[in-house]
């Protein structure tokens, strides 16, 4: 199984609720194929760089997860026929990079307990 990050945007219409089940939804499709959840952050309404659709604000979530190279078929299949999906885009996490992602999660739990 190789470790993955997959950053999505979601549009900023959608109700609170809403948006956790569209997260929900994906983790969904993660664990059904046989991934491991390893993290996930939800960065909340944030400001891109540009517009995308005309919107100029989305939701940021972030998965984190080790799974095999078909599942990310799937997920991004699952990505481009929801509507509530502007952008998303999945990375394949190398040594340096899973290292990094575990000093960066460790920090946030550290920042949180205090």
């Amino acid at each position: 199984m190789n470790k993955y990050e997959t950053v999505f945007i979601l549009t900023p219409v959608l109700s609170d609720d809403q948006m956790k089940e569209t997260v929900a939804k994906f983790k969904k499709i993660l664990t059904d194929k046989g991934a491991v959840i390893v993290n996930e952050e939800i960065w909340g309404l944030k400001k891109m760089a540009y517009a995308i659709q005309k919107k100029s604000t989305g939701f940021y979530c972030l998965l984190e997860f080790e799974a095999e190279p078909d599942t990310i078929k799937v997920l991004e299949t699952g990505f481009r026929r929801d509507e509530k999906v502007i952008r998303f885009m999945t990375v394949k996490l190398d040594k340096y990079a899973a290292q990094y992602a575990e000093k960066r999660r460790n920090k946030l739990s550290k920042k949180e307990e205090a």
